[in-house]
Formats: structure tokens, sequence, C-alpha cells
């Protein structure tokens, strides 16, 4: 099943704060003093959004947003009309002068003019009223309950280049969590396009929590169920470092020097002689080595028949399925939660 990113609800508040900062920043340096302020005043808005929908009765429910425990991080939701009012009450404790206040309006400002731009409505439409909607975003994001259709193509065309490393980043970010927060109850394999531009071997290039994230997996991912897969035309671009996490290597015709001595270099001895014939491969041939295979093999790809070809599609609306899965994926969000809220105890198993 195809899913376009941009007609998905990808809610904000499900990012974490360096990812929302590069969003509402467009990459570059945020200042010191706007980010200091929502660093304090996320936290309050999550607060004043738990007491909100809290069904406890008034008398027992805090009469202090800081006291749910909620940190800058914390993936629960909160609504950007809480965010400016507390920017508004910051504000109106200052002085008169107007560089006082500059930082605060700036900060409104910016904010306003992220989630007002249409480009950005996967994130930020129906903000002030889609409530918590993060069971039903994992489950169609990951075909946690797959109805038949167990995986998912993640398009990214129509959402802004400035912050598609971004959306990478939060994707990645949330397959890990969920595999680590369920014990690897739903084992996933994750497969990465052009890798090269987010795993960069030029470690000055792109996003840095999309490189650390897809590194975490390489690393650890096994343990908790999810599997990474690497996809590039330029393997010699790609961090050498997560390229020697890859257990199996898929080869394809490679004409370039430096990515045919990347791949020698990956691969054991049984597999040389084979690796010479990776600039004469044909379509649809690959060479395959390492712990996936019990010897290296050279072989050819069957052609699908056209119907079985996938094809680009739009996705009109989220809807989580009933079945066994909706109560596992409410006790790891629970757990998930609490791991990333303050004073908050985390239940294991």
């Amino acid at each position: 099943m195809f899913v376009n990113l941009a007609n998905l609800k990808l809610p904000f508040w499900l990012f974490t704060f360096e990812e929302l900062l590069e969003v509402i920043y467009g990459g570059r340096p945020g200042s010191d003093e706007e980010v200091e302020i929502l660093a304090e005043l996320i936290p309050l808005a999550k607060g004043l959004y738990y007491r909100s929908q809290s069904t406890q009765p008034p008398i027992d429910r805090p009469t202090d947003p800081k006291s749910t425990g909620y940190t800058v991080d914390t993936p629960v939701p909160y609504w950007p009309q809480d965010l400016f009012a507390l920017i508004e009450e910051q504000m109106g404790k200052l002085d008169s002068s107007r560089s006082s206040r500059a930082h605060y309006r700036r900060l409104i400002t910016r904010i306003e003019a992220v989630s007002n731009d249409p480009r950005y409505a996967f994130m930020f439409a129906n903000a002030n009223v889609g409530g918590d909607t993060m069971a039903e975003v994992l489950c169609h994001l990951f075909r946690l309950q797959p109805d038949g259709k167990p995986m998912t193509v993640m398009q990214l065309a129509g959402i802004p280049a400035e912050v598609q490393d971004v959306v990478v980043s939060v994707l990645c970010r949330m397959a890990f969590d969920f595999g680590l927060w369920s014990h690897g109850a739903i084992e996933q394999l994750l497969i990465c396009e052009e890798a090269h531009r987010y795993v960069s071997a030029d470690r000055s290039i792109g996003f840095q929590p999309t490189r650390r994230v897809l590194s975490r997996i390489a690393k650890e991912g096994r343990t908790h169920g999810i599997f990474l897969g690497l996809v590039t035309q330029r393997p010699a671009e790609v961090d050498e470092t997560i390229i020697s996490q890859c257990s199996t290597l898929f080869a394809m015709r490679m004409a370039n020097e430096r990515d045919q001595r990347l791949v020698q270099a990956a691969a054991s001895d049984a597999a040389a002689n084979l690796l010479r014939f990776l600039p004469s491969l044909g379509v649809r041939e690959a060479l395959a080595f390492g712990a996936g295979m019990v010897l290296p093999t050279r072989f050819t790809f069957h052609r699908l028949p056209d119907h079985l070809i996938p094809h680009s599609e739009t996705t009109r609306g989220l809807r989580l399925e009933a079945g066994l899965d909706n109560r596992l994926i409410n006790v790891v969000i629970e757990q998930w939660r609490g791991a990333m809220t303050r004073g908050k105890p985390t239940r294991v198993g």
C-alpha cells in the first residue's frame, strides 16, 4: 500500500523538540532565546491538554501543568492555541520595553507562518481539534493491523524538500521506539531508499537526528525486532560504519571503481571471484553474499507481471481497525510515553 505523506496527518506533536525546531526554523539555527522559550512552554502546553482530557474529578486533577511531568519530547498532544496563550502570558510578565518582548513576538510569527503554510498541512491541519491520534498513525504507517496489505511504501513527494529529512527522522524513530517499547512483539523491516542522502559518508551532510536513528536501528534494531535495509546507487557515499552493520549485501551492476572497492571490502574471500562480474551484470541480475546466503550467489530477479507492480495511490484517510492488536498498541504507547515523562514509573513486560 502506498502512503503519500503529504495527504497523511503526521501530527506535529509526534516530532521531538529537535525535529520541530528544524521545521520551524527551516534548517537554520534557532535564536537561543526563542528556543529556550519553547523548551519551557511546550511541556506546559502538554500539561494543559492532559488536564482538559483527564477523566479524574476536578478536585483530583493537578492544578499545575508542570505536575504532569511531561518533557519537551514526550509524544502526547497539545494545542497550538494553548502554546500561544502561554507565550502571551509570559510576554505579559515582562517589562514594557520593546526589545524584551521581541523574541516572543518573533516566535509566535514563526510558528504561525509554518502552521498556516498549506505545504505543512500534513503536520498542522486540524491541529486544534485533532486529539490523540497516535495509535491510528502507528497502525496506518507501520501496518500493525495489515488487513492483507502488510507493506507500506511511504512517498515523500509533495512534502517540502527542506523538511523531508526531518520526516524520515520521525518515521524511523517511531519505528524503532515502537519496537523498543513493544519488546519486539511485531517484527518490521524498514527499507530506506536513497540511503546516501540520509547516512552520507560526509558526516557534515544531512539532518543529524536522521543519521543517529538509522545508525541506532542498524546497531540495535535486531534486539527489538526492527531490521534495516539500505538501498543506494552510490554505496561509496554511504557511511562505512553503517554499511559494516549490514550482514547481507545485494549488489547489482556497478561501473564506478569506488563503489566496487567498497563492496569488495565488505565481501568475504569466498565472494571475491564473483565480484569481478560486477561491471558486466545484466538487467535484474545481482550478486548476493553475507549472513543471509549459504554461499555467494549470482542470480536474476523475476520480472513481476504488470498487475503486481505497485502503483501510487492517494491515502484518503485513517481508520483504526478493530482487532487483537489494539490492546497491545495502547499498552506500548503507555510505556513509550511513560519512559519520556519525569517521575512516572515505566511498566515492563
